[in-house]
């Protein structure tokens, strides 16, 4: 995936975007955390969507109002997606074109803030030709008064770690800086993330099942589950695709593999995971892909997602990209294609 065309954005344009962004991301997480405090007295009201998982509430809506009325009155020409529009909306397909275009998840992980669990994020994302270019990912709930991660995917620009204090802002931090190497016999050694997401159909052949089987792979012991086994130090499923993305993102995962989600779930992180040497690419293999060729970028609007950390060259002199593609590969050796289509 491509750095944008610098021709259109400077750097002090993007910078422009980037702190917008951080701004009213603390804004909407000030409104999340108020909106917790109502909870003391009023239990808080959710809609289903899909089914008893895949939740709404008011709150939701709430947030991406703030987003986009703030957005919209400073870049009106801007297009917007957001995930609660485009559910309410009749067009269902892939909306992203090559102009500026905002890609927003009010809330990630709506569920968890239902349980008050704090895995909970607001994501805004920024596109350029189609391609993540800022990232914006706040964890309201997490830290003092939050916890803020941000990209600007360019070549003078960076990501960055912002934790906010009852005493104000505290100096945000570069993310991976530097980054240590993959294990070398990974994915045997590495934490990896997942989610079983929405879709609970009960059958053999259903996502549900084999994201199961997937996870068992990785985590069963090297040479179990007829050469599957992945040996993975850790299982971790957080939620929110947000904040999985992230966490590899920021070096505090290795991998992240997810199906069934959509651009505005990760359209931010990806951003922030490219920009620190990261990549993504489809969790399912491209049918076509030979033992040697490069590995392509994930589609944004694919619904499939595998992200591998930032490292740095090995001992053994592998390049970051050479261990980021080998470990890819076994990954992909041990997990089942996943199954997922955009609504028509």
């Amino acid at each position: 995936m491509a750095m944008p065309d610098d021709d259109k954005f400077t750097l002090a344009e993007l910078q422009k975007l980037h702190d917008l962004a951080c701004s009213v991301a603390r804004i909407a997480g000030a409104y999340l955390r108020e909106d917790q405090l109502r909870r003391r007295r009023v239990a808080l009201a959710t809609r289903e969507k899909l089914n008893s998982v895949d939740l709404v509430t008011a709150a939701d809506e709430g947030v991406e109002k703030i987003i986009r009325d703030a957005i919209l009155k400073e870049y009106p020409n801007h297009a917007f997606i957001g995930e609660e529009s485009y559910s309410a909306g009749e067009e269902k397909r892939f909306l992203l074109k090559d102009g500026p275009t905002w890609i927003v998840d009010p809330i990630d992980g709506t569920v968890n803030m239902v349980h008050m669990f704090p895995m909970t994020a607001i994501s805004i994302g920024f596109c350029l030709d189609s391609i993540p270019t800022v990232g914006v990912v706040f964890a309201p709930f997490l830290g003092g008064e939050g916890t803020l991660y941000s990209a600007i995917r360019h070549p003078s620009g960076g990501a960055w770690l912002s934790e906010f204090g009852t005493d104000g802002p505290r100096t945000p931090l570069p993310l991976v800086s530097p980054p240590p190497p993959l294990p070398i016999d990974a994915p045997k050694g590495c934490l990896f993330f997942g989610e079983y997401g929405k879709d609970r159909r009960d059958h053999p052949e259903s996502n549900l099942s084999k994201k199961a089987a997937n996870f068992v792979n990785m985590a069963t012991e090297t040479g179990g589950r007829g050469g599957k086994g992945g040996m993975v130090h850790g299982i971790r499923s957080l939620g929110s695709s947000t904040m999985d993305m992230v966490y590899v993102a920021s070096g505090q995962g290795d991998i992240m593999f997810e199906a069934g989600c959509w651009e505005w779930d990760v359209c931010a992180g990806i951003a922030i995971l490219l920009q620190t040497g990261g990549i993504v690419v489809d969790s399912n293999p491209p049918a076509d892909l030979t033992d040697t060729d490069p590995i392509p970028m994930a589609n944004l609007g694919g619904r499939r997602y595998l992200a591998i950390r930032a490292c740095s060259e090995d001992a053994g002199g592998r390049s970051p990209r050479l261990q980021q593609e080998r470990l890819v590969r076994e990954v992909w050796k041990r997990t089942e294609r996943l199954d997922y289509q955009r609504p028509m």
